[in-house]
């Protein structure tokens, strides 16, 4: 039987050090990070804007090919879900620093009401993944002459 020497200093320390870090990532400004949820999913970083009559919506995928990637559109949402691989060849104990996300990823949009749902394109590139949707025309207001009697 091994007896395993419990240190509390070390154990504060340990506290003291995950407290900076969560207060760094807190308070800095940068940007977000990628969220991982509790069940291990990852919800990549998201940029939508307009430009002129399209609605863009750009997706952080570093790494992921096009047939990773799976576009569906339900209702007022578009729902991106694939997988972010690991890179072959590179074990655990192999990392110095590990700082990226793999695995599952899904990450719902709510769009506007009035885009054209059939009007949807999309592309990957540089890990950018690109969707366009146009917005609907505008229906011209009709004037109709009321005769009176």
């Amino acid at each position: 039987m091994s007896i395993v020497k419990w240190s509390p200093l070390k154990e504060i320390e340990e506290i003291r050090k995950e407290m900076d870090r969560l207060f760094e990532e807190f308070l800095s400004p940068v940007r977000r990070r990628r969220a991982v949820t509790t069940e291990g999913v990852i919800s990549p970083n998201v940029d939508i804007f307009e430009r002129g009559r399209e609605v863009v919506i750009q997706v952080e995928l570093p790494g992921v090919n096009k047939d990773e990637v799976d576009l569906t559109i339900t209702d007022d949402r578009l729902i991106i879900k694939g997988e972010i691989k690991k890179p072959e060849g590179i074990s655990e104990d192999d990392y110095i620093l590990n700082e990226r996300s793999y695995g599952p990823f899904s990450r719902t949009v709510n769009l506007p009401t009035d885009v054209d749902k059939s009007s949807v394109k999309a592309n990957i590139k540089n890990g950018l993944l690109e969707i366009v949707v146009l917005r609907k025309e505008e229906s011209k207001p009709r004037e109709i002459k009321i005769p009176l009697e």
